[in-house]
């Protein structure tokens, strides 16, 4: 899949769950469910113990289905071997210019995490294709707002702190995507394996942000049509 394709899956999804596991045995379930629930984009955290061997496998498993991604990636480095087991975006938890610039040299989607408007200008004009504001969760969606302001050609995409009860009001109030984590994928619902329950929690966001996009409150991405509503 090229990297525009990429990109624009993540656009029109508008959500990205972040898988961080204790361990890797339900990754594949746990996908399967989200999927079902309307969801074909995915972060693994790298801190999810054989992390790398899990990217392989999901990708194996799901193919085109789903878009996936690495994320909690500090170095250009760590970004090869997370491209090089399939991850076909990558996300970092901060600015790292270095990174920025593997990604760009091998036209690989980086999503680089920024917090204040300076750190979120430098990633951007460094070539990121969505800046992570990271942590959001003190600053609400007032702050993606006020940044946008002076800043309207940014992707944003507001990460730590996002809920299924909150996302929308993210993308109401500009950001392209939302990444959720624990917020979404509740460790005691993995733990007890109830993934009827975390495919509902899917429907319940995307339906959100469905409906945050075609209420005229927000726009859509550019160059990303409305997706239409449909009964779930």
């Amino acid at each position: 899949m090229a990297n525009a394709q990429i990109l624009e899956r993540l656009l029109e999804g508008g959500v990205v769950p972040i898988l961080r596991l204790k361990e890797p045995g339900p990754a594949i379930d746990l996908v399967e469910a989200l999927l079902s629930g309307g969801i074909n984009t995915f972060e693994i955290a790298l801190g999810t113990p054989n992390a790398l061997e899990l990217i392989r496998e999901v990708r194996t498993t799901f193919a085109e289905r789903v878009v996936l991604g690495a994320g909690t990636v500090l170095d250009p480095e760590t970004a090869r071997l997370a491209v090089t087991a399939g991850a076909q975006f990558i996300v970092a938890p901060s600015l790292n210019l270095d990174l920025i610039r593997f990604a760009k040299r091998y036209s690989i989607v980086v999503v680089p995490g920024a917090l204040t408007p300076t750190e979120i200008l430098t990633a951007w004009e460094a070539g990121a294709d969505m800046v992570k504001v990271f942590p959001v969760r003190a600053l609400g969606p007032s702050y993606i707002k006020d940044v946008l302001a002076p800043l309207p050609q940014v992707r944003l995409v507001p990460v730590g702190g996002v809920t299924v009860e909150d996302a929308a009001d993210y993308i109401r109030a500009g950001a392209v995507a939302v990444g959720l984590g624990g917020e979404l994928l509740s460790k005691q619902l993995i733990d007890e394996r109830r993934y009827d329950e975390l495919q509902e929690r899917a429907r319940r966001v995307v339906a959100a942000i469905r409906e945050a996009r075609v209420g005229g409150t927000s726009p859509v991405p550019a160059g990303v049509s409305a997706p239409p509503v449909t009964p779930l």
